[in-house]
C-alpha cells in the first residue's frame, strides 16, 4: 500500500490551491457553454449517452445539469488550460457560503473538542474532510447519484479525480478497505480531502456487522486521523458517516464505532488535533450519532 511520502509530491499536496476570483454572474452561461463544447468534442458526450441512455441524456435540458453529468462520467484526464480556467471560474462562482467548524457547539474530549453537525460536508471549512470512497478511489461515475463521493467530486472539480488517479497509478492496486489517502480539496472550502474505503456489508451482515466489519470501519477512521496528523496544516477534521450509505453498515453500531475510535485515537495522540466534527446528512444518521454521543459528559454536542 502506498504511503503518504510516496505520492505527496505527485499530487502537489503541500501547494495551496489558488482558484482566483469568481467571474461576474453574467459570464456564467458562457462558461458553462464553453466547457460543455469541449466535452462534446472530446468524446465525453458519447460516454454520457452510453451511461444514461439516449432518452435520459436528452432529458438533461438544463445546461448546468448536463455539464455536471458530463464531468461525472469523464475519466481522469487533464483539461486544456483555457478550458480548465473556465471551469475553475465557474466552480468558484458556485461556491456556497462556508460553515466555520469553530463556531459549532463542541465538547472537550481528550485534549481536543468534538462537534456533531448535520449538513452538507462540501460547505464545511474544516482543514480536512473525509470522503467515503470505493476501492478505485476515482469518485462516482453515475450522474446525480446521491452519494457523498459524487457530491465531493462535483463540488471540488475534476482535478480531484486526476489526483486520485495519479495516486492509484503509483499504487498499482485497488485501495484496501480501512486505508486512506489525502488530496487537495480544490474548490471545496476545506484544504484537504481524506479518501477512505469503509467495509461493504452484504446479506445478513447488514443487520448486525461482524467483528471483522467493525474492525475495518474503525481502521478507516484511524487511517484518516493518522493521515491528518501527518499534514501540518490540519488542525480540524470533519468525518462523514463512513459505510452507512450504499455500503450497508447499520447506522447505530457505525456511530458507536466512530465515536469510540476517535476518542481512543485522541487519547493516544494528545495535541494532534484541535477539533473533530462528526458530520451527518440524513436524519437517521443524526439520530444514531446523537444516541452514541449521549454517553459523553454532558450528553455530547448538539447538532
Amino acid at each position: 500500500m502506498l504511503d503518504l511520502h510516496d505520492y505527496r509530491a505527485a499530487v502537489a499536496l503541500d501547494r495551496r490551491f489558488e482558484p482566483g476570483h469568481p467571474p461576474a454572474p453574467h459570464r456564467l452561461p458562457d462558461l458553462v457553454a464553453a466547457v460543455t463544447a469541449h466535452l462534446e468534442a472530446d468524446g465525453t458526450a458519447e460516454r454520457l449517452r452510453a451511461v444514461l441512455g439516449p432518452a435520459a441524456e436528452a432529458g438533461l435540458t438544463s445546461p448546468r445539469a448536463r455539464l455536471r453529468a458530463l464531468l461525472t462520467v469523464r475519466p481522469p484526464a487533464p483539461l486544456p488550460d483555457a478550458v480548465l480556467r473556465d471551469l475553475d471560474a465557474l466552480l468558484q462562482a458556485e461556491r456556497r457560503p462556508a460553515v466555520d467548524p469553530a463556531a459549532l457547539p463542541a465538547v472537550p474530549a481528550r485534549g481536543a473538542r468534538l462537534a456533531l453537525w448535520q449538513g452538507d460536508i462540501t460547505t464545511l471549512a474544516a482543514d480536512a474532510i473525509v470522503n467515503a470512497a470505493n476501492s478505485a478511489l476515482l469518485g462516482c461515475f453515475h450522474p446525480f447519484h446521491a452519494c457523498i463521493d459524487n457530491a465531493i467530486h462535483a463540488a471540488a472539480g475534476p482535478q480531484l479525480r486526476e489526483d486520485c488517479d495519479r495516486i492509484m497509478r503509483l499504487q498499482g492496486a485497488p485501495e484496501p478497505t480501512g486505508a486512506a489517502k489525502a488530496t487537495r480539496a480544490y474548490h471545496l472550502p476545506s484544504r484537504f480531502v481524506l479518501h477512505t474505503v469503509g467495509p461493504m456489508l452484504h446479506g445478513a451482515a447488514r443487520g448486525e456487522p461482524t467483528p471483522g466489519d467493525a474492525a475495518a470501519l474503525a481502521s478507516a477512521y484511524r487511517s484518516c486521523l493518522d493521515l491528518a496528523a501527518r499534514l501540518p496544516a490540519v488542525r480540524t477534521v470533519a468525518l462523514c458517516a463512513v459505510s452507512t450509505g450504499v455500503f450497508g453498515f447499520p447506522r447505530a453500531p457505525a456511530a458507536r464505532i466512530a465515536l469510540a475510535t476517535v476518542t481512543a485515537w485522541l487519547a493516544a495522540h494528545p495535541g494532534a488535533l484541535d477539533l473533530v466534527v462528526f458530520d451527518v446528512f440524513g436524519d437517521d444518521d443524526l439520530a444514531a450519532a446523537r444516541a452514541a454521543f449521549a454517553d459523553l459528559p454532558g450528553g455530547g454536542p448538539t447538532a
